[in-house]
């Protein structure tokens, strides 16, 4: 049984005598007629591991033998010949796991009767506007069939509260996806720290990155890379990647490798002199202390929300309290928020198919306990930048240091714990790779 199947049969069960129905993501425009890279959606790729578009898939438990059902796009060597191979109707079923495969294009006519075997049928609300307005046309139809006939589907329920809880929980298939993708990025930001040069532009360095990616088997990055260096630190989603990397100046680059649809997500500061400046260091050390504090706190039980974050957010704005960029008391600054403009965001998110993946993160209200299966960030961060009234030896300097950690039942797993971290270990790191003759296209 493979393991879209069983996250089927999982769902199939957790729906009772409902329908679900899970359409592909639709292809987007770049710009006239050419596309974006194609992309899944993540929970349609969650159960079927189908990665065309043009597709739907219905879960009917009370349908007869066919209660999975896929509807793809038939063969069309037409269309082939520009596109790529596409797996057709008379190949789905049997490559899917489901019961039955039909061409999309009979989704109309046999959707009502699948819709009429259940009161309730759950949607996800993608696929776009018209594939909406069908869904909700069918309901509507269903709603009066009732009237008369006592049958068709009436509500319209949100599936995400099961399928995405299924998502926070990592099966061990899913972690053994989850450590490819992340030693793949460790490796990019590796080669990076090794091959980078003062005077090169953010987006060679960027080039480093992507290339290991790809080399490595990864089949995209998981999210626009991140490759900021000087003042360019102190912007958390900077992607613009355009600026020469002055000597002197600290290098971020945020950047993860998708494989298989499973996302890393790796932050690593680092001098592109190899050595870290005194103010540099003591920024550094004061959000590695608050990396290092968060991750040792990670176990099931704990509340990420709360007792991580804050344990964290404490460490650093303490910090920020020994360089005089605040003034006052811990207590005091948390209260005023006067540490907000260094320390702009939380401590991190879950991560899975998405890199800010799907769950929630409050039960009943609360903040929910972190549990075993889990994967999360542990990034934080802090961003002085050089439009802020401060001690101007510190202007400029943004460090964030974020790990992947994976939460087993004794514990926790940090799966990034490969890429080097500690400031002295950075800084030989860049060493040996300038004393190194290695080629990078090997």
């Amino acid at each position: 049984m493979t393991q879209f199947k069983q996250r089927r049969d999982e769902f199939m069960k957790a729906i009772g005598d409902a329908v679900a129905v899970f359409p592909a993501a639709p292809e987007v425009i770049r710009s006239n007629d050419g596309h974006y890279p194609y992309r899944q959606d993540s929970d349609f790729y969650y159960l079927t591991g189908f990665a065309e578009p043009g597709s739907v898939l219905v879960i009917a438990p009370k349908h007869d033998k066919t209660k999975t059902i896929v509807f793809v796009r038939p063969r069309d060597r037409d269309r082939e010949i520009w596109e790529g191979k596409r797996l057709g109707v008379e190949a789905a079923a049997a490559a899917l796991g489901v019961d039955a495969a039909y061409p999309i294009a009979e989704l109309e006519e046999r959707l009502p009767a699948l819709l009429d075997t259940a009161d309730n049928l759950y949607y996800s609300w993608g696929g776009g506007r018209d594939f909406l307005r069908r869904i909700v046309g069918h309901v509507a139809r269903g709603r009066f069939g009732r009237r008369r006939a006592d049958r068709g589907a009436r509500n319209i329920l949100d599936p995400d509260p099961i399928l995405h809880e299924m998502r926070v929980i990592k099966t061990p298939a899913d972690v053994a996806g989850m450590r490819r993708a992340v030693g793949i990025s460790c490796e990019g930001h590796l080669a990076a720290m090794r091959y980078s040069r003062p005077g090169m532009h953010e987006y060679q360095v960027q080039a480093i990155v992507d290339y290991v990616f790809a080399s490595r088997g990864a089949q995209a990055n998981a999210y626009p890379s991140i490759v900021a260096s000087g003042n360019n630190t102190t912007y958390l989603h900077y992607t613009a990647n355009r600026e020469r990397i002055a000597d002197g100046s600290l290098v971020l680059i945020d950047a993860g490798a998708e494989v298989d649809y499973f996302d890393g997500d790796i932050t690593r500061t680092w001098p592109i002199s190899g050595t870290f400046s005194p103010e540099q260091r003591a920024v550094y050390d004061i959000v590695l202390a608050a990396n290092k504090a968060a991750i040792d706190l990670c176990r099931p039980g704990v509340v990420y929300n709360t007792t991580v974050n804050d344990a964290a957010q404490r460490i650093m704005v303490d910090g920020l309290r020994e360089l005089k960029l605040v003034k006052g008391s811990a207590d005091a600054v948390l209260e005023a928020g006067t540490h907000r403009p260094f320390l702009p965001h939380r401590i991190g998110h879950y991560l899975g198919h998405d890199t800010h993946d799907v769950g929630f993160y409050r039960e009943k209200g609360d903040w929910r306990p972190l549990k075993a299966g889990m994967v999360l960030t542990i990034e934080p961060g802090l961003y002085i930048g050089d439009d802020l009234d401060v001690d101007a030896r510190f202007k400029g300097i943004g460090v964030r240091v974020e790990d992947d950690v994976l939460i087993t039942e004794s514990g926790h797993e940090n799966l990034s714990a490969d890429l080097p971290k500690d400031a002295a270990e950075i800084e030989r790191t860049i060493q040996r790779g300038r004393e190194s003759k290695e080629p990078l296209f090997a």
